[in-house]
Formats: C-alpha cells, sequence, structure tokens
C-alpha cells in the first residue's frame, strides 16, 4: 500500500469531515469510519483514467492521507491526489475565510470552534447529481435508503462497488426505477434524463460553471435548491449558497428563501463556507445541535 501525505494550508478540522461524509455515505459505495476523537477514514472506489480503484483517504486533525495500490501507475496516482486535493477542499487557506466572515455574530462562535472547517465536495460528479435528485424533499436516512436501492438494483454484488455508470442508468425506464427505489414517477424520470444529460458528455468539474448550472437547470424536475446544493459540493462555487434548504433555514431562524438570501448579503464571496458551518453545527456533529429533534430535511424548489 502507498501512502500519500497530501498538502494542504492551514488547520484541518476532522469531525465535521467525518460528519458530512457519514452523512452521505451510501452504503457498498462509500464506507466511512470514526476511528476515535477527530480521527476516522472513508474508503471507495475511484474512477481513474478508465478503471476503477479502491482507496482509503485518512482524515485526522493533522492532516488527510490517501492510501493507493502499490501497484498504481503515477499518472492514475497524481490523478488520486487532485480527485482528493479536490474533494477535501485542501487548497483553502482557512484565514481568508476567518478574515471575512469572522466578526459575524452569528459565524464567528462557530469558525472559532472549527478554525480548520473545508467544504467536503464529491469525487463523483454523477454519484452526486444523482443522489442529490433522489434527496430532494426527504430526510438525509431517507435519501441513503433510495440511494442504496438504487445501487442494489443496478451494481453486482460485492462489498465495495462503483456507483452506476451514466450510459446504464440512461437506458432504464422510469417506471423501473420507480418500482426499484421508491421514489415518485416524476423523480424517476428526472433521474433518467439526468444520467442522460451525463451519458451525453456532462462534465461539471470541466465545464463551464454557468453552462453547468443551465444545463441541470433545463432537466424537469431540477430547480435552484439542486443546483446550488451541486455548485457547493461539485462545481466548487464557493459562493454558491442554496437558500431553499431547510437545515440551513433552521439554522438562520428563518421561513424562506428570502429571508435567506437577505441574511446571507455580506457573507458574499464566501457564503459556501457559511453554509457548510451551519449545515455542520445543526447536522455533522453527533449530539451538538438537536434542539429542533428528528432527522434534518431538505427541499428542492424544482418542478415536480
Amino acid at each position: 500500500m502507498t501512502v500519500v501525505e497530501l498538502e494542504h494550508v492551514g488547520e484541518i478540522s476532522a469531525e465535521p469531515m467525518l460528519g458530512a461524509l457519514a452523512a452521505h455515505s451510501l452504503a457498498r459505495v462509500q464506507v466511512t469510519q470514526r476511528e476515535g476523537q477527530g480521527r476516522g477514514s472513508v474508503r471507495r472506489l475511484l474512477e481513474l483514467d478508465g478503471i476503477q480503484v479502491p482507496v482509503t483517504v485518512r482524515i485526522e486533525d493533522g492532516g488527510v492521507a490517501l492510501e493507493l495500490p502499490d501497484e498504481l501507475d503515477p499518472s492514475r496516482t497524481d490523478r488520486a491526489v487532485t480527485v482528493v486535493q479536490r474533494w477535501f477542499d485542501l487548497d483553502l487557506d482557512p484565514a481568508d475565510v476567518h478574515a471575512h466572515l469572522g466578526a459575524d455574530p452569528l459565524l464567528g462562535p462557530l469558525l472559532a470552534a472549527r478554525p480548520g472547517l473545508r467544504i467536503v465536495g464529491h469525487p463523483d460528479p454523477f454519484e452526486a447529481a444523482m443522489t442529490t435528485v433522489m434527496g430532494q424533499r426527504v430526510s438525509l436516512a431517507a435519501g441513503r435508503v433510495f440511494g442504496a436501492r438504487f445501487v442494489d438494483h443496478f451494481a453486482a454484488a460485492g462489498d465495495l462497488v462503483p456507483f452506476p455508470e451514466p450510459r446504464l442508468v440512461a437506458g432504464a425506464r422510469p417506471e423501473e426505477l420507480r418500482r426499484a427505489i421508491g421514489v415518485t414517477g416524476a423523480r424517476a424520470r428526472c433521474l433518467v434524463e439526468l444520467a442522460g444529460l451525463f451519458a451525453e458528455g456532462l462534465d461539471p468539474v470541466r465545464e463551464d460553471p454557468g453552462l453547468v448550472r443551465r444545463r441541470l437547470l433545463a432537466v424537469p424536475g431540477i430547480g435552484p435548491w439542486t443546483v446550488e446544493y451541486l455548485a457547493v459540493r461539485v462545481l466548487g462555487d464557493r459562493d454558491a449558497y442554496p437558500s431553499g434548504d431547510l437545515v440551513l433555514q433552521r439554522a438562520l431562524g428563518v421561513r424562506t428563501a428570502g429571508e435567506a438570501e437577505a441574511l446571507a448579503e455580506g457573507w458574499r464571496p464566501w457564503r459556501a463556507y457559511a453554509l457548510f458551518h451551519l449545515w455542520t453545527h445543526e447536522s455533522y456533529v453527533p449530539g451538538e445541535s438537536r434542539r429542533h429533534g428528528g432527522a434534518p430535511r431538505v427541499r428542492d424548489e424544482a418542478r415536480t
């Protein structure tokens, strides 16, 4: 096993990373483990230049390390490092965020509690997009159930499997997905059409972010919440801000997207970091914020 210690700037806050990973990990696709306070790992397959490679990312407050098979060639190793650096936002200098948001009366205490918090993105844009659609209007737990059923329907047996490929899903009938996953007919049609977009070559990491946003919004069933959420976790837009998100609104004490937008105007151009601090406080760190009870819910203001 080859171990690569990944470069980063400033502090690393491991618990928020592990909490976010655990909240979104799909059974058999991604395995997240806490191994003690401020320490844990995530294991999955990465698609690297046409092959699926098993990797483990070890996360602790001191840094992030990537474990790879010894036989992996240098070009794929470099590609894996690039993917994981982006996944865990390791190029961020947290000092820039603190300089802009640290004096805010709501955010200041959260930034002080987690000076090394980073945005946890996603290593697979297609998986991120599909699971986000499956998670519209339901709890995180319910979204993981839909995602697990989706994987079980398409993937082969095995302890660790790749997320189904776009072409495979694009060729499915919506009614087949509706029965297999348990989503509505409209949601199933959205998933098939979204898979078709990726099968045709949509690449959210490399394409112009404005074009990606427009192409996603053209899919019936995808609205502003979904697009802004993916802009945070896939496009790397550090000012993206899904103001229709119910967990965000709950953290802010507001009831509408407009109110959430107004409160965040002074947080530009770092609204995505404000969002992640608020999400972490409400949902990702065990036992920290449970005053409202129940599982966190999300919302998409899309056509359904």
